[in-house]
């Protein structure tokens, strides 16, 4: 079956909303889990916009599958280090963003992501990169000894009628593509309830990571509910 990463960094938004120190990160990732959720996704930004350091600590010690989002930084390669998450994901990151905004550009800084790789792997951490579904950068991510990539559908999730079909044909041929390099696939970023039809049409996923969705369907009916709902849509996945 198709897994469900669910991205806790909402959470933490509102709790620095008003700067309150809580665990609410920790405890929705523990109801996300009773919930059906396979993972559990949190990004530590470098400005700790909302989850910061100890949410991460916390969370290696509760959930089964933490998937520890990260800027390729020795910083972040030191606390993935000491957190010891399931996974790693590297991602880009930059401080004016409100999210973020594509993918890794793998084939200009191929020598640093190997290198980081070396690095997670060293702790028997599992590696995705966050990239575009481009040729070139999936081309590029096989040579960098990660086991997966996950797709950045964020394009495909801010288009319409024909552009999106044009996008989701793009993601389709990127996991295609990946599947014959041996790269596992994962995809994520924009999916909600209704685009999520389109992107169980992309074939060899392995896992989904979705969050903001998720957290603003949360408001009106419970986290669990909003989880639940969403591991059965996915449960239509056929590829």
């Amino acid at each position: 079956m198709l897994k469900l990463g669910v991205n806790i960094d909402h959470i933490a938004t509102l709790r620095q909303a008003r700067q309150a120190v809580n665990d609410a990160p920790l405890e929705a990732a523990l109801l996300c889990e009773k919930a059906g959720a396979w993972g559990i996704t949190a990004h530590l930004r470098e400005d700790r916009r909302h989850i910061h350091d100890y949410d991460m600590f916390h969370l290696s010690g509760r959930v089964k599958n933490l998937n520890f989002e990260m800027a390729v930084t020795d910083e972040m390669l030191e606390i993935a280090g000491k957190v010891l998450p399931h996974s790693c994901c590297l991602v880009p990151e930059k401080r004016t963003e409100l999210t973020t905004e594509g993918g890794l550009d793998v084939i200009g800084n191929l020598e640093r992501i190997r290198n980081a790789v070396k690095i997670l792997h060293q702790k028997n951490i599992v590696v995705s990169l966050f990239i575009d579904p481009e040729k070139e950068q999936i081309a590029a991510a096989s040579q960098t000894g990660a086991e997966y990539i996950e797709m950045h559908t964020g394009a495909y999730a801010n288009k319409a009628g024909l552009e999106q079909n044009q996008e989701l044909e793009r993601l389709i041929a990127g996991a295609k593509l990946a599947h014959e390099l041996n790269l596992k696939v994962n995809a994520g970023h924009g999916i909600d309830y209704v685009n999520i039809a389109g992107i169980l049409r992309i074939p060899h996923l392995c896992e989904l990571n979705i969050g903001y969705s998720i957290v603003c369907r949360s408001v009106f009916v419970g986290i669990e509910r909003a989880v639940a709902e969403m591991v059965d849509k996915m449960r239509e996945y056929r590829y």
